[in-house]
């Protein structure tokens, strides 16, 4: 190309180099799998067009298919979906919604199930944490941190008007219109608008057993399960100069559902009721001054709000009617310098203010300051890439009513590396090590009659050691990788509820210990056995051992810990020929117990799930249109997830979406 351009300048005019030229935008693609191999720590990523092959509807669905991921569902639509990473449990795992991390001080958990999958670009989950040293503080303090990046307007072909329009129905009353606009304003700015409404039913039927399994069974329909959200997003990103981005997004989502109860022997009643309303604000700027120092700042304003309500609790009121109100006010900065081309250095501080308040009686309406600082490095090179971080964690508390828990500082450490031992293969071997801790939540701390002020934070230790391949072979097999991590995490001061004054008050207490050790194996594969044929090959298997180490004369001494099983995995399989695209994927997990004590009586048996879709672009006049048809869970099994809550069997779901 060089030489031709020369050629052909020799022949017109001579470059006038004085003058700058503007160089048409190239776009240079490569396997997203290179990323994971490449990766220090383990780090698995989910693209638009893989999740549209996993047969998923919410967030909750595709991220079980992350090795050393244990989602707990309590079936349908509308249930409590929560992700715990290496069985750390669900307040360990940062939940990232585009460069801010997410946050529920009331319960430490963030419910992924709200999530729709439409407007999702990209998920990432990282254990320990990203290679990327230049994000705010908060992404340095979890164990793990699962990212969703959000799609940004893309606008070929001179088009300044994009519009997406997709419909969804299927088994059980579900209805799942969406829509999405995306306008381009000028040069440098463009605006992005999108909502969805989704409702269902939810009556799904399943198999109620009358005693032990081997009794008498009937068949039955779920109740309760109504479910009706909305969500709206508007961005505007604006482009002000190569070097200068601006972002700016709100956010708004209201559900009302309601909640199943469990279905023991002859009683499957339910009737609480469960309404979210969730608004947040953010804003985000970067600034490049120059090839060595680089800038970047983000706020967000975030209001929440949850009532609960059981009309048939037994109390003095005869109902239990609680509202409860948060409120965050969230800053960051963060700085890198690059003092060479592969050796990098940042600094990010992050304040936040957290409040909770509630209708109950005598609440202690608490409020948190919380401050993080991190110094992060990091240097790479063709066969070494090394990065360590030191996170300060400085936290206040007060309470309007009564005591409030004590303040923390703390410092903690993380630091990895990954070798390239051969020049001409893409085989890296990598480790990390992360000190890390979680904060008691509000419920912990504040709970009528359960909390308990006095609470110091639960710490773990992740050590990591795995060895990442990747190849690309011939022309019939263009790319295969391949991932294997061994891993041992130690947790201390876990935080437990225990009875105190009689087995209906209970209480928490720092008495938990937790030795985790696993390996995650994954691998993929892609295939041309044909010019116009394209097959693609994943899986992952998970296992671990998840063991109570407390106390030496407990009676779950070395039990593996509940609802986690000590093997599970998930694999996919996609065709996609110029008629149609079939994919196919399917989900297992091992023996679980649904307690601390590994007895029969409390083991919940292994389970799998199969799925598959047949898809078909068509183009209609100028609209791109994509019709698909999904069969879940085809062997119609309705398996346990978290005991006595049964999960939807055999359903079936199409989808109709066009793009303008």
């Amino acid at each position: 190309m060089l030489i031709a351009s020369s050629s052909v300048s020799a022949q017109t005019a001579q470059v006038d180099t004085a003058r700058i030229y503007n160089i048409p935008e190239v776009i240079i693609s490569n396997h997203l799998q290179t990323r994971e191999v490449r990766a220090a720590a383990p780090t698995q990523i989910l693209t638009k067009e893989q999740l549209t092959g996993l047969n998923a509807l919410q967030l909750s669905d595709a991220v079980k298919h992350f090795a050393g991921v244990t989602i707990k569902d309590y079936g349908g639509i509308g249930g409590l979906k929560t992700v715990s990473l290496r069985s750390l449990g669900a307040e360990h795992t940062a939940v990232g919604y585009d460069g801010i991390t997410l946050t529920n001080a009331q319960t430490g958990q963030i419910d992924i199930g709200r999530f729709s999958l439409d407007n999702v670009d990209r998920l990432t989950l990282s254990n320990g944490q990203s290679d990327n040293i230049f994000l705010p503080a908060r992404f340095f303090a979890s164990a793990g941190v699962l990212n969703i990046q959000t799609l940004a307007p893309y606008f070929a072909n001179g088009k300044k008007t994009n519009i997406h329009v997709s419909f969804k129905t299927g088994s059980w009353g579900m209805v799942n219109p969406s829509v999405s606009v995306e306008q381009k304003i000028n040069t440098k700015w463009a605006l992005s608008v999108n909502g969805e409404w989704m409702s269902a039913d939810g009556k799904y039927p399943y198999t109620l057993h009358y005693g032990n399994a081997n009794d008498s069974t009937s068949r039955e329909k779920r109740k309760n399960t109504d479910v009706q959200t909305f969500r709206a997003e508007a961005g505007l990103f604006g482009n002000l100069s190569e070097k200068e981005q601006l972002r700016v997004k709100t956010y708004y989502y209201q559900s009302s559902r309601g909640l199943p109860g469990a279905t023991t022997l002859y009683y499957d009643y339910a009737s609480q009721h469960l309404w979210d309303k969730n608004t947040f604000s953010q804003v985000q700027y970067k600034k490049e001054f120059c090839r060595q120092w680089v800038f970047q700042t983000s706020a967000r304003w975030n209001w929440s709000y949850q009532r609960y309500l059981d009309p048939d609790y037994k109390g003095s009121d005869g109902k239990t009617d609680n509202s409860y109100y948060q409120q965050e006010y969230y800053l960051s900065a963060s700085l890198l310098y690059r003092i060479l081309d592969n050796l990098s250095f940042s600094a990010s501080t992050d304040g936040s203010i957290n409040t909770l308040r509630a209708n109950t009686n005598n609440f202690a309406d608490p409020t948190r300051y919380s401050w993080l600082t991190v110094l992060a490095g990091k240097y790479v090179n063709e066969w070494l890439t090394a990065s360590a971080s030191l996170l300060a964690t400085v936290m206040n508390e007060k309470t309007d009513l009564g005591a409030a828990a004590g303040n923390h500082r703390k410092l903690t450490p993380y630091a990895t590396v990954a070798i390239k031992p051969f020049v001409n293969e893409e085989l890296r071997i990598r480790a990390f090590y992360k000190d890390i801790f979680r904060l008691p939540n509000f419920n912990d701390l504040y709970y009528s009659e359960v909390g308990n002020t006095d609470l110091l934070p639960e710490n773990t230790r992740q050590f990591n050691v795995g060895v990442t391949y990747a190849k690309e072979i011939n022309k019939f097999i263009p790319y295969i990788s391949a991932t294997v991590d061994a891993y041992y995490n130690k947790v201390t001061n876990k935080i437990m509820a225990i009875p105190t004054k009689n087995i209906f008050v209970w209480s928490m207490v720092n008495l938990g210990k937790v030795d985790i050790k696993g390996i995650d194996i994954a691998g993929s594969i892609s295939l041309n056995p044909h010019k116009d044929v394209q097959i693609h090959l994943s899986g992952n298997h998970t296992y671990q051992r998840a063991l109570d180490v407390t106390d030496p004369e407990g009676k779950t001494y070395k039990h593996q810990i509940a609802y986690t099983p000590r093997a599970s995995g998930s694999g996919q399989a996609t065709v996609e020929t110029p008629w149609v695209t079939l994919s196919y994927s399917f989900l297992h997990s091992g023996k679980r117990y649904a307690l601390g004590q590994n007895l029969t009586d409390n083991r919940l048996k292994g389970y799998s799930d199969h799925s598959i879709s047949l898809s078909k672009n068509i183009k209609v006049k100028k609209a791109d249109t994509s019709i698909s048809v999904e069969m879940l869970n085809i062997l119609d099994k309705n398996y346990e997830i978290v005991r006595y809550f049964p999960m939807p069997g055999r359903s079936v779901r199409a989808t109709i979406k066009v793009k303008l």
